[in-house]
């Protein structure tokens, strides 16, 4: 593969990535970080494919359609092993401070850091931030990628039933969510 198909590559896909990505993990530098991870796991497969065939190269680019979906199904297990790698670390992290108050409760009380919200973030995104971690992604994939189902289903690994019992239940909550905000009035 050439410097200038490199370039090329990245040019195409870095953006849909980094916004598929952005939109399941919900932080710029993670998201870029995995975008840049997901082409360049792209490249270093593509030259393993050459290496294997002797010359004939660019077996894998031959098929756009086939390289865009496999960047962004890549890109999404990447976001989605972020997601669930921050959850165990919040997990364990709320665990130690639980223990660290019962064994010095000023000093835990001090070390206390609150989530504040950037302020220019609409309430709609503020509202899909605050669903839970299967909810937001469902919503992402289905709402705004426009992934269907089954494909969702073959990312995840999740039964095409439970995510849309996953996806109903998201709506539902987002929509009461919004209503609670005063951002959508009805009945």
């Amino acid at each position: 593969m050439t410097r200038e198909e490199c370039i090329d590559i990245y040019k195409r896909y870095s953006r849909k990535l980094f916004n598929v990505s952005l939109r399941i993990v919900g932080d710029s530098g993670e998201a870029e970080e995995i975008m840049q991870d997901t082409v360049l796991k792209f490249f270093q497969q593509e030259m393993a494919g050459q290496a294997r065939h002797e010359g004939r190269g660019m077996a894998f680019i031959e098929n756009e359609r086939l390289v865009g979906a496999w960047m962004v199904r890549t890109c999404v297990r990447a976001s989605i092993d972020a997601v669930r790698r921050r959850k165990r670390e919040r997990l364990f992290f709320e665990e130690y401070e639980a223990a660290g108050k019962e064994e010095y409760p000023e000093a835990a009380e001090e070390g206390r850091k609150e989530y504040v919200a950037e302020e220019e973030v609409g309430k709609i995104k503020d509202a899909i931030r605050e669903l839970p971690d299967s909810y937001r992604i469902i919503l992402t994939l289905v709402l705004i990628e426009g992934l269907d189902y089954e494909e969702i289903s073959g990312m995840t690994g999740t039964s095409e039933g439970t995510l849309r019992t996953q996806y109903s239940r998201a709506r539902k909550m987002l929509a009461a969510r919004l209503k609670e905000m005063k951002v959508i009035e009805y009945d």
